[in-house]
């Protein structure tokens, strides 16, 4: 087993005997884009994307999923959440106060079994730490020419 996902990804592309362009026209993405997450120059596909990779390769979307890094390893409960190293205590207390929100799931009027509402929220725990960090790397711009508390500029 590799240690990446772009790795793991060629090791399945290669195992069904595809190549880059071959799994890009199934898949419905680009080639330089499968290339750049084989290669490490691309972080972890999105979801959708995953999905798209699943289809088209036959692989399982959940294994795609848990090595990706969106589903905590087998054998955690749904209460031992992977939190990220750079995450801070407001940005666990938002986690933890999305997950507290325990109403009744349902899916087209059916209420979801145990099984079905941790795969939910082990869906969402991924989808949550990848929009923090996202919002982490979007700080706001410095303008060197703002006026300081004296009204003098720097």
């Amino acid at each position: 087993m590799t240690d990446t996902f772009g790795g793991y990804l060629k090791q399945i592309r290669e195992a069904k005997g595809l190549s880059i362009n071959q799994l890009a026209s199934l898949a419905g993405i680009s080639g330089s884009q499968i290339s750049r997450i084989e290669n490490g120059l691309r972080g972890v596909p999105k979801p959708a994307t995953l999905r798209k990779i699943a289809d088209a390769t036959g692989a399982s979307y959940d294994q795609l999923m848990g090595q990706a890094g969106y589903l905590p390893e087998q054998g955690t409960s749904g209460n031992d959440n992977p939190v990220p190293d750079w995450a801070t205590s407001k940005d666990k207390r938002d986690f933890r106060k999305m997950l507290e929100d325990d109403g009744e799931l349902m899916f087209d009027g059916i209420p979801l079994n145990k099984e079905d509402k941790q795969r939910i929220k082990d869906v969402l725990t991924g989808l949550f730490w990848e929009a923090k960090q996202m919002n982490k790397r979007k700080k706001p711009e410095h303008y060197p020419d703002t006026p300081d508390q004296s009204g003098m500029n720097n």
